[in-house]
């Protein structure tokens, strides 16, 4: 299983980025996806959960600005990124509990990472 982001870029401040991020592989079944982000010198923190069901949760800092989706037939989730800041620049992974099979446990796996950075 590969979880493959895309979408990160260089914006000015105010604008806005779509992030993308795709599961691939043997796949019977995927529970929660979200995004974590890391910038440097910070330790990882969550920035969006899409859990199952459709509810979904946020960072307090990304309230009102970000929105989280996914396509289930695609296996993909989304993050809209809108008014950007520049507190907003980091390393954005995105991650997800998988099923390999109907007998497997649920496993968590992570993307490489795709780097949005907000210049003032």
């Amino acid at each position: 299983v590969q979880l493959v982001e895309s979408g990160g870029g260089l914006v000015q401040a105010g604008g806005s980025l779509r992030l993308s991020c795709a599961a691939s592989g043997t796949i019977w079944s995927v529970g929660a996806m979200g995004w974590y982000r890391q910038a440097p010198e910070k330790q990882r923190e969550l920035v969006a959960v899409s859990l199952w069901g459709g509810r979904a949760t946020y960072a307090d800092s990304v309230k009102g600005r970000f929105s989280i989706s996914r396509d289930i037939v695609k296996n993909t989730v989304y993050l809209q990124m809108n008014n950007l800041k520049p507190e907003d620049t980091a390393v954005y992974y995105c991650n997800g509990t998988i099923w390999e099979s109907e007998l497997a446990h649920g496993m968590e796996y992570w993307g490489k990472g795709t780097l949005v950075a907000i210049s003032s």
